[in-house]
């Protein structure tokens, strides 16, 4: 915590740190002294530091590990038949890194840790088996799962409760010293990239503790930050949005450009800054250090990849690499949106028309967007789910960007990085969702359509590549509206009813009214009763899509239910509710767990619809295939949009580019351009496509992109 003696006492610098002077060498004012301790009082009041008794049992977590892995060593050189003083020399290190070795972790959170060993102990057998054996056999490890396939070989688990996210590097030494500096580069001497990649965890962290003023004000500012990121659902790396080294990178810029600022000056200062980066300008922390080892450095002027990048966040430690090369278009939009609520928001806080807790609230995402994808993932248990989970979430993102390749960045995705359970199902179930918008300022043609069945194909053909495949692991991937929403992913059970006035960039935007209330009603009922006439066109639209394919719902595979079907009509269910389910294809899985397929038709529609229900009484939700995405509906965030570029006015403290040595404003203009002549959230035609003389209410939609 910073003490208030820490917030007063900040002293004038001339030392400049990072690439460029410093925007403003301004010390704190009395007001932001208080505003300071508010935040902090705030951030305490949100439960984000430990108790010294977690602390306390952390530590001595970390000095058991330590043991361990030290007998570990020692019984491999015993096995590879070396002398009995190697034997007795043999040791290993335990290094942290991330939150902890930053010091702005919170309860509950992992310890990533780094096992440094000899050149002869190996990651492949020794790591991943002989050490995975040795505390597979331990009381104290529960949930163990070793991943070595990951960008970053790792193995997860919890000792003593604390979960603990443990790499392995080898050195190129026989025995390892106790006073080992990582951070000097002759550490990276003949080892191989995954070696780099683990090792580099804890350079980077010494490197940006080295590299920040006040190392008191970085940690209150980013341990704000990730908690304002989390709050806004842009806190994921693995979805494409920035993880806690990414964001800890960002705050350490804004540490530098304004050295004497404490922390509720930072964090404004954060988001006037990023709301005006002109991306892909890269964040660096210091001069790039040319490649002395052999291994690849980021440069977008030798390595054409590196070119591709739209949010380079470069780390500070040789070999320098692009931490946020997962940030695609999308998820870059969304930040820069969220940048602009931050911005905003403590704009108002600075003139005290807003306390701190409303930087926090919570993003409403499922209110946010018309239209969705559910993406469902079952497993027989929780074990098999942790696993086959990992490895759908690490790809979600590959999803996301096949989307916007199929669609020519027309339909992008908003993929929200929170998972969600459906605790009524009989198999083990998680869930993720996608928010669907048109591009903003596209012009639509009459009859366009977004057909991503291809897409879905080949995104679920590549997760069914997972080497670990079991029987009962499956994903699903649906196209749901927002009112399909199912209710177990809202905290009470049940969705909020939406006030037609909220706070900024949260709800819906009002329905055009025209100064007579009923009239938009009127005018969508009107157009319900030309259905026929649109139905007709549709038809003809359908007869030239594609051939529908094969997947199953969840809760085919989770109760194991007959496919044996009846002839009720899908229209109604016994409780008399509609199904306005999207119903698409049918997959289901042999004995054998080999999938096989089978042809839909309009009889197994209506009696799943009745069946789905029965089971969960009336509660909307879409578990089938997509098909067709509506391409009039998908909407962008609704009342979050943005006027002009977004850029933000400079403070009148000054202000310099942060990066390049030139200019007078902030790498800075926002990369969104909100003008055009299709508003997203327009209200838009919808034509559905008749199918076998089904009620349009529980057909698939096919909605053509033209103003209604």
């Amino acid at each position: 915590m910073v003490s208030a003696e820490g917030l007063s006492g900040s002293l004038p610098t001339a030392k400049q740190y990072g690439v460029t002077k410093p925007i403003s060498l301004a010390g704190p004012t009395e007001a932001d002294i208080q505003r300071s301790a508010e935040l902090e009082k705030f951030l305490v009041n949100a439960g984000l530091y430990e108790s010294k008794e977690e602390a306390e049992k952390r530590q001595e977590v970390l000095d058991r590990i330590r043991v361990i892995v030290k007998e570990w060593v020692k019984h491999v050189t015993r096995m590879r038949g070396y002398l009995d003083q190697m034997v007795e020399d043999a040791n290993a290190l335990i290094f942290t890194f991330g939150s902890y070795r930053l010091g702005v972790h919170g309860p509950g959170a992992d310890i990533d840790t780094l096992c440094v060993g000899p050149t002869y102990v190996n990651r492949e057998e020794d790591f991943f088996f002989i050490l995975h054996d040795i505390l597979a056999q331990m009381d104290e490890v529960t949930e163990l799962q070793p991943v070595p396939d990951a960008h970053v070989p790792v193995m997860k688990f919890k000792f003593d409760g604390i979960s603990i996210d443990l790499l392995y590097a080898s050195v190129s030494q026989m025995v390892v010293p106790e006073d080992l500096d990582i951070s000097d580069v002759s550490v990276l001497y003949e080892v191989d990239e995954p070696t780099v990649r683990s090792l580099n965890g804890c350079r980077v962290a010494d490197q940006i503790l080295k590299l920040v003023p006040n190392i008191q004000h970085f940690r209150m500012t980013l341990r704000c930050l990730k908690f304002w990121a989390k709050r806004r659902g842009v806190y994921s790396n693995v979805t494409g949005f920035l993880g806690g080294v990414n964001w800890a990178l960002l705050v350490a810029r804004v540490c530098q450009l304004y050295p004497n600022a404490v922390p509720s000056m930072l964090v404004s200062r954060f988001f006037r800054v990023y709301t005006q980066w002109r991306w892909p300008n890269p964040v660096m922390l210091c001069p790039i250090e040319e490649d002395v080892l052999g291994f690849s450095v980021w440069d977008p002027r030798k390595n054409p990849r590196d070119r591709t990048h739209h949010m380079p966040i470069i780390t500070p430690a040789y070999p320098c690499m692009n931490s946020s090369y997962n940030v695609s278009t999308s998820t870059l939009r969304v930040m820069m949106e969220q940048f602009q609520y931050g911005n905003k928001t403590c704009e108002e806080i600075e003139l005290n028309k807003a306390q701190w807790s409303a930087l926090f609230e919570p993003y409403m995402f499922f209110e946010s967007y018309k239209n969705y994808l559910q993406v469902d993932i079952v497993a027989a248990d929780s074990d098999d789910l942790r696993s086959w989970k990992g490895w759908v979430e690490s790809r979600l993102r590959q999803l996301t960007l096949m989307i916007e390749r199929d669609t020519y960045g027309k339909l992008q995705c908003h993929p929200y990085p929170h998972e969600y359970v459906d605790t009524s199902k009989q198999c083990a179930h998680t869930a993720f969702f996608m928010g669907l918008q048109r591009k903003q300022g596209e012009k639509i043609e009459e009859g366009q359509q977004f057909d991503i069945r291809g897409t879905v194909d080949e995104f679920r053909h590549s997760i069914n590549m997972y080497m670990f495949w079991k029987p009962g692991m499956e994903i699903f991937v649906s196209h749901v509206r927002r009112k399909q929403i199912p209710s177990y992913v809202f905290p009470e059970g049940y969705r909020r009813v939406r006030s037609r006035a909220s706070g900024p960039h949260q709800c819906d935007k009002t329905p055009p009214d025209d100064g007579d209330g009923n009239k938009h009603h009127l005018k969508r009922k009107k157009d319900l009763e030309g259905g026929d006439i649109k139905r007709e066109g549709a038809e003809k639209r359908m007869s030239i899509s594609p051939q529908r394919r094969d997947a199953t719902s969840p809760e085919t595979v989770c109760s194991n239910k007959s496919t044996n079907i009846s002839s009720e009509s899908p229209t109604a269910s016994s409780n008399g509710k509609k199904d306005t389910r999207d119903y698409s294809t049918l997959a289901i899985r042999t004995s054998e767990g080999k999938p096989r397929s089978m042809e839909v038709d309009e009889q197994w529609q209506r009696d799943e619809a009745v069946e789905h229900e029965n089971n969960v009484e009336g509660r909307s939700s879409s578990n089938s295939s997509v098909v067709l995405i509506p391409a009039c509906e998908v909407s962008s965030y609704e009342g979050v949009g943005l006027e002009g570029n977004g850029s933000a006015d400079g403070s009148a403290d000054g202000s310099n580019n942060p990066g390049s040595s030139t200019g007078d404003s902030c790498e800075a203009d926002s990369v969104l351009s909100m003008a055009g002549s299709s508003e997203p959230n327009a209200s838009l035609g919808i034509a559905l496509t008749s199918m076998a003389g089904l009620d349009p209410e529980v057909q698939k939609p096919v909605i053509s992109l033209t103003a209604g």
